[in-house]
């Protein structure tokens, strides 16, 4: 696949996401896809995506990803991008706030056979906790809340 073939998919993969499209998943994912970001506890290949990806979308049903950033090169696809959504059901123990949140994600995956086949990902967790509420913002402590 060319480098533009190779954005195209993790453009799809994005798409997706912002529809939750699971029955789609299979289509974009490898079944022994590698992900290097999967939460502990959670299984490796397509069973531990999904599991994500329904947490993510029980959490956050309205949420969307929007591309920033897309470099390729080789076999690889670098994505920076921000997911914005409504937190509407549990996330992590933290019962829906009905907060609008926003946070950056950079996604690096490899592409082997028209399929991601593994994955890496920095996502900034600590914006969206204070966002939640879970975590006090810089500056501000427990008590000032």
């Amino acid at each position: 696949m060319s480098t533009e073939d190779n954005k195209a998919l993790f453009r799809r993969w994005c798409e997706v996401i912002s529809q939750n499209r699971l029955d789609r998943v299979e289509e974009i994912i490898a079944p022994e896809e590698v992900d290097h970001a999967l939460p502990p506890g959670v299984p490796a290949g397509l069973e531990g995506v999904k599991q994500v990806f329904r947490l993510l979308h029980t959490a956050f049903p309205d949420l969307q990803i929007e591309i920033d950033d897309l470099i390729a090169e080789g076999d690889k696809v670098v994505g920076r991008v921000t997911a914005r959504g409504t937190h509407e059901g549990e996330f992590m123990g933290i019962a829906p706030t009905g907060k609008p949140v926003s946070f950056t994600a950079i996604d690096v995956v490899r592409i082997a056979g028209g399929k991601i086949a593994e994955r890496w990902s920095q996502a900034d967790n600590l914006a969206l906790l204070q966002q939640l509420g879970a975590v006090p913002a810089a500056g501000h402590t427990a008590a000032a809340r």
